[in-house]
């Protein structure tokens, strides 16, 4: 019997993250059947958009498994040293130029995935030693600003070290980024833009790292509190929105017109160090001000931004409240309490004519050193003997005045802006002074429990000096601990609890504080925050990879077989003249789908015939309806009739 003879193949192949596909379609013989055509050309439409639906589900879709494995949590866990010869891996660079020196992090993460919910998994690079990429120098390198031209040369010893642990192939493909801080930030404008165009210029010469003019920049102190809090939530995996996690919250992005998604709730961060104290935390519904001077210096305070590679999607826009204040830090303070003791004792003495704390036999008593303990201090030639008094509560009261506090419900040290939290539904961290307050010596870091933590202290500050001395050498606290720590924990223990109740208004019940310095047995710099947020749209590379290929793919399916079916009148009539008996689409005629996804492989579909082998003169020359009944091994076969 003869049949019609296939002549040609139509065949589409393309490939694009996460996958590959290709389908070859046999074309020509489907134009001996228009009706046939026609059912097929349906039937692939639904198809598609019926895959297109599935795949954007599963792949594009909120996480909603319980079992699904937290991967940032997995990534801070993974201690191994990085695979450089995995050719998947990407790479990028960030420099930390500070005030006291500069370092140099180097950070992968493996092929974006194309969900547009989820970020890239950076994480920071290993050696073989399975220790952090990362090198320090000194000084900083605000010491360039006389000689800005250096600033390359100055910068050189740590992008060489760098280079020789990013693989070389990927250097060209590797971003760079120069990022200045409080050192730069107190030079004039003028020799920050010295030492940044030398950076522009003379980096590029010697190094083959994808890095331009807006790679390298000062940043401001709101700006790396910002990339401090993305760090921390990232390690944690706040940004990762499962829809089973307890601890949700209600947020309101943009304008207040919008409606509220819930998605998971970050935590908010506060780091005293010896200078400064900051804090950062995300405000979840729309700030309303009293006044318009207030919503100019509040607005000042806010910052709000995409984590996202898609600006159209709000589940990663965030409104983030962040400030310093200078002089806050422990040091500072204790410093600025001193020069208050100095100034006010001998204001005092000359008033009254009395000697207290001239003489080391009538010290000033101070409740805000351990009992017993003696100590000088000097300002401009002038010496004040102090005497430890031990009394945590009237130190409390001494420490309190340095908050600048102001009256008002918005209030908050120094008077400045300070945006409302939500202390029924919020989750913070305490690192450095908070920690170290809590730790050192009183060996209660983790969980801030505040009767807990004042009982501590307040005996802390009871104890004879002699007495913690002697538990010092018998190394009764932690190995961080040294005689300047009992000196000064009295102190500090106090001014952190005034900065946390009294500054920032935390109610003493409040059962959501941390006090860490590290998260995961990691230490969380800002870096990590500035390159995720610098590299937020490397997913659409992916993304619109995908998109494109299989809508490309199904746009030129459906144009070929409508052009099909257009000569498919006079092909079939033809093969109607020249094979009586009709046209009957051979067995080697097949549409071979390959598919990444499970189910199309399960479902149970092929075709055949459903008139019988038999040629009766009603069925000659007529079109043959195909019924499905089954896969086999994947592809999709149109057998011949006759065969069945």
């Amino acid at each position: 019997m003869a049949g019609c003879e296939l002549q040609h193949v139509f065949r589409i192949t393309f490939s694009c993250l996460p996958a590959s596909w290709y389908c070859s379609v046999s074309l020509l013989s489907l134009g001996c059947v228009p009706r046939q055509r026609a059912f097929f050309l349906v039937f692939l439409t639904c198809s598609a958009l019926v895959f297109l639906g599935v795949y954007q589900t599963e792949l594009w879709g909120p996480q909603r498994h319980r079992g699904h494995v937290n991967k940032y949590l997995s990534s801070v866990e993974t201690m191994e040293a990085t695979d450089v010869t995995n050719a998947a891996l990407n790479y990028g660079i960030v420099v930390d130029c500070g005030s006291s020196g500069s370092r140099v992090y180097v950070y992968y993460w493996p092929p974006h995935h194309g969900n547009l919910h989820t970020l890239l998994d950076i994480r920071q690079m290993r050696d073989h030693d399975r220790h952090p990429v990362v090198k320090k120098i000194k000084p900083g390198i605000s010491t360039m600003a006389l000689s800005p031209a250096k600033a390359s040369d100055y910068l050189h010893p740590l992008l060489s070290f760098a280079a020789t642990h990013v693989p070389r192939k990927k250097h060209k493909e590797t971003p760079l980024y120069i990022l200045c801080t409080a050192g730069m930030r107190l030079l004039p404008e003028s020799q920050q833009a010295a030492i940044l165009e030398d950076l522009v210029r003379d980096v590029p010469v010697e190094f083959d790292f994808l890095f331009s003019s807006s790679h390298a920049e000062v940043i401001s102190g709101k700006q790396e509190g910002v990339y401090a809090w993305i760090g921390i939530n990232f390690v944690l995996g706040r940004f990762d929105h499962a829809e089973y996690d307890d601890a949700m919250v209600e947020v309101t992005t943009g304008s207040q017109n919008h409606h509220p998604i819930s998605r998971r709730r970050t935590v908010g961060i506060m780091d005293m160090g010896g200078a400064s104290l900051q804090i950062a935390y995300e405000v979840p519904s729309a700030v309303h001000f009293s006044s318009p001077e207030q919503e100019e210096s509040g607005k000042s305070l806010l910052a709000e931004f995409n984590l996202g590679c898609d600006s159209e999607h709000t589940q990663h826009v965030y409104r983030v409240y962040v400030t310093t204040f200078l002089g806050f830090g422990g040091n500072m303070a204790r410093q600025r309490y001193e020069d208050q003791l100095v100034n006010s004792t001998i204001t005092k003495n000359r008033l009254t004519g009395d000697q207290t704390g001239m003489m080391e036999a009538t010290p000033l008593a101070d409740p805000c050193l351990p009992v017993g303990l003696s100590d000088v201090v000097r300002r401009d030639g002038r010496a004040v003997h102090l005497r430890g008094q031990g009394d945590w509560a009237r130190c409390q009261g001494a420490v309190r005045p340095f908050l600048g506090l102001h009256n008002g419900t918005m209030g908050s040290p120094r008077g400045v802006y300070q945006a409302p939290i939500d202390y029924s539904n919020s989750e913070f961290y305490g690192f450095s002074e908070f920690f170290y307050c809590t730790e050192d010596v009183l060996r209660m870091g983790g969980p801030y429990d505040s009767a807990k933590y004042s009982k501590a202290a307040t005996d802390y500050c009871a104890t004879k000096w002699s007495t913690l001395t002697k538990r010092l050498d018998s190394k009764l606290f932690s190995k961080q601990a040294d005689s300047s720590r009992l000196k000064y924990q009295c102190f500090k223990s106090a001014w952190m609890f005034q900065v946390l109740h009294s500054g920032f208004r935390f109610p003493k019940d409040y059962p959501s504080l941390k006090t860490a310095q590290l998260v995961y047995d990691k230490e969380v710099q800002w870096t990590l925050g500035a390159i995720l947020f610098k590299t937020r749209f490397l997913p659409l590379r992916s993304v619109g990879t995908l998109c494109v290929s299989v809508c490309l793919c199904v746009c030129l399916l459906l144009i070929r077989l409508s052009l099909s079916s257009l000569t498919g009148t006079s092909r079939q009539s033809h093969l109607n003249r020249a094979t009586p008996t009709g046209c009957v689409p051979p067995s080697s005629t097949t549409t071979t789908c390959f598919l990444p996804v499970s189910w199309w492989s399960c479902w149970p579909f092929y075709c055949t015939s459903s008139a019988s082998a038999g040629s009766t003169s009603e069925n000659r020359g007529r079109q043959r309806p195909w019924t499905c009944s089954g896969w086999r091994r994947g592809r999709l076969f149109w057998p011949d009739p006759g065969s069945v």
